[in-house]
């Protein structure tokens, strides 16, 4: 058993944060957001340290979100307070990577899923390589997009308030040809341990000159684009249903259907009103907070503790959801 989750260590000018709980898929739990925020701040204005690279330490998965089995625990106790705390120093340590004053590194070779994403892409390069997918799957645990995804992903440089809404409520799993079009992803690599070590010997910009490489591979989301922003750019979620409804690309539709087959009406409900309010939040710590409120709501409702039970815990995948809730009762804790 791994003695410490994220290796923290400096190599020549760089602080590397190296993670390394394999068994879980390295899912963040809250010693994983303490020791990477600690390094953060230790590095942030020592001199010594010209960048910071984030990488995992097994190939088949960079990061595959929080550990949401250990907070359905303490909810299921009636101890809310350690979950909160938990949530609450994530998405701080999502802000400091979203506002660092270096470079910040992430190389994807493998999944990227819900914290993994709030862990790497508000940084300043995210690299993948082709065997990287990403996607926010909190519907189907009855959850809301997160770690600062609810925000960016509306802001990706090719990406639009539509797409990012369509990448929240439908999990959708983004290749990294879907990455690289929508700017979510910066550069591509073939290897990403190569790349890794060059970082550290040449520095990020020697490093991409000698490794970045295009692909041909056709993004889905970009031939798909027309049909989520007649959908996805509709509004809430009634809105949004309705359009799907009415939308003549039927196997659009019938793929996003079949995407959200599992997911809780709630949490759908939810989700949208929190993209509608993140349109116009200023700054991802603004988003982050809209985030940080409508989640200790949607956390006190039963289907998250359902949604984990089915998807995490029992793996049986047969939720019982409860109705949708009344999209005001999000909207009151909104700003």
């Amino acid at each position: 058993m791994n003695e410490q989750p994220v290796n923290v260590s400096v190599r020549q000018r760089t602080g590397v944060l190296e993670l390394d709980r394999p068994k879980a898929l390295n899912s963040l739990n809250h010693e994983m957001i303490r020791i990477i925020t600690d390094a953060l701040e230790g590095w942030r204005e020592d001199p010594d340290i010209e960048q910071v690279l984030i990488v995992s330490a097994s190939p088949k998965a960079f990061c595959a979100g929080g550990d949401v089995r250990q907070a359905r625990d303490g909810i299921l106790a009636g101890d809310h307070g350690p979950v909160d705390q938990f949530l609450s120093d994530e998405y701080a340590m999502d802000n400091l990577i979203g506002t660092y004053p270096k470079p910040y590194i992430a190389v994807w070779d493998g999944i990227v899923m819900g914290g993994g994403l709030g862990v790497s892409s508000h940084g300043s390069h995210r690299v993948t390589t082709a065997k990287a997918w990403a996607s926010m799957p909190e519907m189907a645990i009855g959850y809301i997009t997160d770690v600062g995804i609810s925000w960016s992903s509306q802001r990706w440089p090719n990406s639009t308030p539509a797409i990012g809404t369509f990448i929240g409520l439908t999990a959708y799993r983004m290749t990294a040809a879907d990455m690289l079009h929508l700017g979510l992803a910066t550069h591509l690599v073939e290897d990403a341990a190569a790349f890794a070590e060059d970082v550290i010997g040449l520095g990020v910009d020697g490093a991409l000159e000698k490794h970045s490489t295009t692909t041909d591979e056709p993004s889905q989301v970009a031939a798909w684009r027309e049909d989520i922003e007649a959908t996805f750019g509709a509004g809430t979620w009634a809105d949004i249903d309705a359009a799907l409804d009415a939308h003549p690309n039927r196997e659009f539709v019938d793929t996003v259907r079949d995407l959200m087959a599992k997911a809780s009406p709630s949490a759908t409900v939810a989700a949208a009103e929190l993209y509608l309010a993140n349109r116009d939040a200023p700054t991802l710590r603004d988003g982050l907070d809209n985030e940080e409120r409508l989640g200790e709501l949607v956390r006190r409702q039963p289907d998250f503790v359902e949604g984990i039970r089915a998807v995490l815990v029992d793996k049986t995948q047969d939720a019982q959801w409860t109705d949708p809730h009344d999209p005001e009762e999000y909207r009151a804790v909104l700003r």
